[in-house]
């Protein structure tokens, strides 16, 4: 009866101590030079878990939101045949809400790099 919450539960409870497996397991550079942060040969100028400045907040959010985007655009390109018309009009309002989407965050000035 109660088959499906015990099978959860042991997942969790797998799932859980894997993550602490995997934490213990993993090493750790001692040395100095091997937790700088990577840039193509040239030394680093900040450390490698320094802050962002908060304007790329909104770059990565719009970046998301047009990644999410193409997940149901995919689909939708292997269906249109089948669903005609319809399928086109959806997909063409769809796009629309996106638009207004990016006129606000380039209103925004989410789109400025400097």
């Amino acid at each position: 009866m109660f088959w499906g919450t015990v099978v959860m539960g042991l997942v969790a409870v797998g799932f859980v101590l894997g993550l602490h497996l995997v934490h213990r397991l993993a090493c750790v550079a001692r040395d100095p030079l091997r937790v700088l942060p990577f840039r193509s040969g040239w030394p680093p100028q900040e450390h490698a878990l320094s802050r962002y400045h908060v304007r790329w907040y909104l770059t990565s959010l719009v970046f998301l939101a047009f990644d999410v985007e193409m997940l149901f655009m995919y689909p939708w390109a292997v269906v249109v045949a089948a669903r005609g018309a319809s399928a086109i009009l959806e997909m063409f309002l769809f796009l629309a809400a996106l638009f207004v989407a990016v006129v606000w965050a380039w209103r925004e000035g989410a789109l400025r790099w400097v």
